[in-house]
């Protein structure tokens, strides 16, 4: 791909398994993944490393060098496609730095359509290029599978007709948390969940909606997950946001607008947004930006 693309240029992918790290530059934006199998599942690029995995050049990855795709060049796209982290946290038991990260994504104007993540801890990793910079995501009919924190960082993410599906730990009381947002309280707009669903073969109301991160103890981190208009299943229960170590959730920016489902309960621990709250916080509304960016249309 050559550098300072103005245009789209586009990587066909043949069905396939594809091992190894993929890092998309920042110097290389416009670019577009495709898979050519007839399911997304066709079409997988996965890679195997976790926070604790040594390097070849001493000291681990950390969680962020885990990505088996990272994306820093702006206006990226991939469709049709799976990405994946097959670190096996089974196999290795002497690594306790267990964060796999299947997709890191860094850059604005991002879209993945018809795309599945799959992991454990920390499979979607949802940044951008600093705190007070705001970078926007959009991710339209896509299957997101882990089940501690499997959706985070500080980013604009916009899911539509997404499926969310938490893995089953063993627990009967905690399978994880689906998402831990740490947007900067400049930031208006954080994760936005909009007419997906929320899946589990985990117990019922052994898996939470989320928790606030604040990386490096960052005050300024008060992390926005807002889920409206979807069906959430039975793993949910009454109290589904909890705390973060000495962060209470109740201070970060979380609620829900009109779910349905068995796990959509409305209980005191469950904030709700009003018609008139739920009017700005659309999918639109999060994308849009400066320049007016509506690639849901």
């Amino acid at each position: 791909m050559p550098a300072g693309n103005a245009t789209r240029q586009t990587i066909d992918i043949a069905p396939g398994t594809y091992h190894g790290q993929v890092i998309i530059p920042a110097d290389k934006p416009h670019i577009l993944l495709r898979g050519r199998g007839r399911r997304p599942e066709h079409v997988v690029i996965t890679d195997d490393r976790a926070n604790g995995t040594p390097r070849p050049d001493g000291g681990t990855w950390g969680t962020s060098g885990s990505a088996s795709v990272t994306v820093d060049g702006a206006d990226f796209a991939a469709r049709n496609l799976t990405f994946s982290n097959s670190f096996d946290e089974a196999a290795h038991p002497e690594i306790t730095g267990r964060q796999a990260v299947a997709v890191l994504t860094r850059a604005d104007r991002i879209e993945f359509d018809t795309v599945r993540f799959l992991g454990n801890q920390d499979t979607l990793y949802l940044n951008s290029p600093a705190a007070d910079v705001p970078a926007r995501i959009y991710l339209r009919h896509c299957y997101v599978e882990g089940d501690v924190d499997f959706i985070f960082g500080r980013g604009t993410a916009a899911f539509d007709r997404c499926r969310i599906h938490s893995l089953d730990r063993g627990s009967a009381t905690n399978n994880g948390y689906v998402t831990a947002p740490s947007t900067s309280i400049t930031n208006p707009h954080g994760l936005l969940f909009a007419r997906c669903a929320f899946t589990s073969d985990a117990p019922p109301a052994s898996v939470f909606l989320g928790r606030p991160w604040h990386p490096s103890q960052d005050p300024n981190a008060i992390g926005q997950t807002v889920i409206r208009e979807s069906w959430l299943g039975a793993h949910i229960g009454a109290t589904p946001w909890s705390d973060f170590g000495t962060w209470p959730w109740r201070d970060a920016r979380f609620a829900e607008y009109h779910n349905r489902g068995p796990g959509a309960l409305v209980t005191p621990d469950r904030p709700q947004l009003t018609p008139e709250e739920a009017a700005d916080l659309t999918v639109a509304a999060f994308l849009a930006g400066a320049d007016g960016w509506s690639p849901q249309c």
